[in-house]
């Protein structure tokens, strides 16, 4: 299982400015990938700008998006070209987690009904695809095309049309940041569709869990109640990762879910906590001795 840190983007008040430091220390630190989640009416950094930031500082790490919201961004190629501009900026690294969005005050926000958001996922897919392969004219010519395997795609979601478009559109699914019996019921939903599809190979299973670490108990209320509400909290708390032994007992029961890539989100902008997680997972990390380490892979 590859284990990747997310990039503090969704953490209120966070300095922006670090967010390039954050993903370079944690490539140095011997982590698979950076990640970010994605709001809109928040005070977060928008997703695919934060991990330009964080391409733009590091060689090797994947940059992953768990998930981008597709359902409320209405222009589905200025979204094909954001996504497009990352995976070059990056020199190839983007895998592009996509999901509809489930705070409904995004879709309101971006005047965008919440309705047929299956029909809007296969139409923007659909777009964006034509958009990547230079399908789409303009004056001046057609938007620079991508290798036709470029970027990877991932789906989330929790119903069944979800889970064949992740094993049928996409190299895998995309699980959320909390709840292991979700997380199983998916994964073996996704692996049937996948089957009867007939791929070869086995799909990817993405998930995260949040984690704090050093007398973090009190930052993890707050920031959780902050994120979700009272509504979500206890199962996202039931779910945060506050000492290392949570730490790895979780990535243990992850993995024999099936995980395939697990992304752990901060709850706060201290850089501390690359360094603490990392010692909680120094025997699941490849040894680093510089940035531009070219360690390819993080095992657990």
């Amino acid at each position: 299982m590859r284990i990747g840190v997310g990039l503090p983007a969704a953490v209120p008040d966070v300095d922006a400015t670090t967010i390039g430091d954050w993903a370079a220390e944690a490539e140095q630190a011997g982590f698979a990938s950076v990640g970010v989640i994605d709001r809109l009416v928040y005070d977060n950094i928008e997703p695919l700008t934060a991990l330009a930031a964080a391409a733009s500082r590091t060689q090797r790490v994947e940059l992953l998006t768990t998930v981008l919201n597709v359902g409320w961004r209405a222009n589905p190629v200025l979204l094909a070209k954001q996504i497009a501009s990352v995976e070059l900026l990056s020199g190839g690294r983007l895998t592009a987690g996509l999901g509809l969005g489930g705070w409904p005050d995004d879709f309101v926000a971006s005047e965008v009904p919440t309705s047929a958001g299956g029909a809007r996922m296969t139409s923007a897919l659909a777009t964006m695809r034509q958009a990547w392969a230079g399908e789409l004219q303009g004056g001046g010519g057609p938007m620079r095309r991508l290798p036709a395997d470029r970027p990877t795609l991932l789906f989330g979601g929790l119903v069944p049309a979800a889970y064949v478009r992740a094993a049928t559109e996409g190299q895998g699914w995309v699980a959320p940041l909390f709840g292991l019996q979700f997380l199983r019921d998916g994964a073996k939903a996704v692996r049937q569709a996948w089957t009867d599809a007939e791929r070869t190979g086995r799909p990817r299973i993405v998930t995260g869990r949040y984690f704090g670490l050093g007398d973090a108990d009190g930052v993890a209320d707050d920031y959780l109640r902050h994120y979700y509400g009272e509504q979500f909290f206890p199962a996202a708390r039931a779910d945060t990762l506050t000492s290392a032994a949570r730490v790895r007992e979780e990535l243990d029961l992850l993995a024999d879910a099936g995980v395939t890539d697990v992304v752990l989100y901060p709850m706060t902008g201290d850089r501390r906590q690359i360094e603490r997680l990392a010692q909680a997972l120094s025997d699941r990390l490849p040894v680093t001795t510089s940035p531009s380490s070219t360690a390819s892979a993080v095992h657990c």
